[in-house]
């Protein structure tokens, strides 16, 4: 069976501090349908957010961060148990750091407990550890977190899902023109290191994150797929009955 990891945003998770409980069960009945075709990983952002609905802190600073983590990561998941219980579904929570990325040994252990997770009809749901972890060991975004679990558990495609359609030739929100790109064969260096504003407070990524994410797996010759965390249409289409009809299909030449 076909390993995919799904990522979701903040963006898409949340809306006004809370969660957005109608987009998740989209997700989750999403997945339940993908789990018929594929093993699926999911790795997920919104503790922070999440977190805001309890305790009004200030994110900017790294302890309010930390805190609001630490409140928001057990609604986060209790949102996410409830909904995958309508669909019989049991979930693990999984927190990384980048620094489990770089030891073989904790790498190794985090591979194996994924892969006995799949291997038992369980649904891993992966997010970066902000509670315990430094700066220093820590992505900053699950953009690139999500890339290099697809990479470390030998996914064949990741899956973004996030506040926009897929990667366009300009700002579609400032040009009625743009035009999205179907297929991304190769990332122009200058496009890693533009200055990216999220569209939402708590996010952490933008379009540079998820280009070089998309770097990242194009390198190491894996596939990505960037489309609408909104309207799920896009990523059902291409997963389940394999039609590209909107979104950005990132993959290395002569793939």
């Amino acid at each position: 069976m076909k390993r995919v990891v799904i990522k979701v945003g903040t963006a898409v998770l949340t809306q006004n501090n809370k969660i957005a409980k109608e987009r998740m069960l989209n997700l989750v009945r999403l997945i339940s349908k993908l789990r018929d075709k594929y093993d699926v990983v999911l790795v997920t952002s919104g503790a922070v957010a999440a977190g805001y609905s309890a305790l009004k802190l200030d994110k900017r600073k790294q302890i309010g961060k930390k805190a609001l983590a630490a409140a928001g990561q057990p609604i986060l998941m209790t949102a996410y148990k409830k909904k995958f219980d309508i669909y019989d579904i049991t979930t693990a929570q999984i927190l990384l750091t980048e620094d489990d990325f770089d030891s073989r040994k904790r790498t190794k252990m985090f591979q194996e407990i994924i892969d006995a997770h799949l291997e038992n009809g369980i649904l891993p749901i992966v997010n970066e550890n902000d509670i315990t972890s430094t700066p220093e060991q820590l992505f900053g975004d699950n953009d690139q977190l999500s890339a290099n679990v697809a990479h470390a558990v030998e996914s064949d495609l990741l899956v973004i899902l996030s506040d926009i359609d897929g990667y366009y030739d300009k700002n579609p929100q400032e040009f009625n023109d743009a035009k999205i790109y179907k297929f991304i064969n190769e990332i122009p260096e200058n496009l890693l290191v533009d200055a990216s504003t999220p569209n939402n407070e708590f996010a952490t990524g933008g379009i540079v994150t998820k280009l070089k994410a998309a770097d990242f797996l194009i390198k190491h010759k894996r596939k990505m797929f960037l489309c609408s965390g909104f309207d799920l249409s896009a990523a059902e289409s291409y997963l389940l009955e394999d039609k590209h009809t909107l979104g950005t299909l990132f993959e290395p030449k002569n793939s």
